[in-house]
């Protein structure tokens, strides 16, 4: 099944999990943008050693260089007949980027899902998680603020795609399986089916 998609959710809400099922499924790539960096820093691509840069120094890496990394991405032989973007577009800037690439070639994103999630729930999974990997950072207050930051900058990117039809939402909270059926079956809604 041909599906050029968008996953949006919380911190904890399970995208990395559910995207992989999803990618399975459907037969398209899951693309992480967190991958992309790490894939160009570790190939020594002009555009790793950009973001390299900006990462040591603990900032942001600007636009410019990531909407390069996702062009680049998107256009490898893989991702010709769909992909999953995690992590990506996360501004009203990146979306509007996307949204010029993908007409460059043509093409339109299908569906953007977003896995939503109790906050509560998702700051108990992350504490459990940060414990068993031992992740002394991932304290409650650094959880709580990161799922705030997600709020702010994500709201917006969910309420353009719905105004423009594409947003589909699945609760990410219960048991894998269940959640994958649930997932699917919102994306079906929208034509995207196994």
């Amino acid at each position: 099944m041909s599906a050029r998609m968008v996953i949006l959710g919380p911190p904890g809400a399970g995208k990395g999990t559910q995207a992989a099922r999803i990618c399975e499924r459907l037969g398209i790539p899951a693309i992480s943008t967190g991958d992309i960096f790490r894939a160009n820093v570790a190939g020594g691509t002009e555009l790793g050693r950009q973001a390299k840069q900006y990462m040591d120094a603990g900032e942001y890496v600007p636009d410019s260089v990531t909407n390069a990394m996702v062009a680049d991405r998107l256009a490898a032989d893989d991702a010709a007949d769909g992909f999953l973007l995690d992590g990506y577009p996360r501004t009203e800037a990146q979306v509007h980027e996307l949204d010029s690439m993908l007409a460059a070639a043509g093409l339109s994103l299908d569906v953007v899902l977003e896995i939503t999630a109790d906050a509560e729930v998702v700051v108990q999974r992350l504490l459990g998680r940060a414990a068993e990997q031992g992740r002394t950072d991932d304290t409650e207050p650094v959880i709580r603020r990161r799922l705030e930051v997600y709020a702010e900058q994500t709201e917006p990117l969910a309420a353009l795609y719905e105004q423009r039809g594409l947003l589909v939402r699945a609760d990410g909270v219960g048991a894998l399986d269940e959640v994958t059926d649930r997932i699917m079956s919102a994306l079906a809604t929208r034509g995207v089916t196994a």
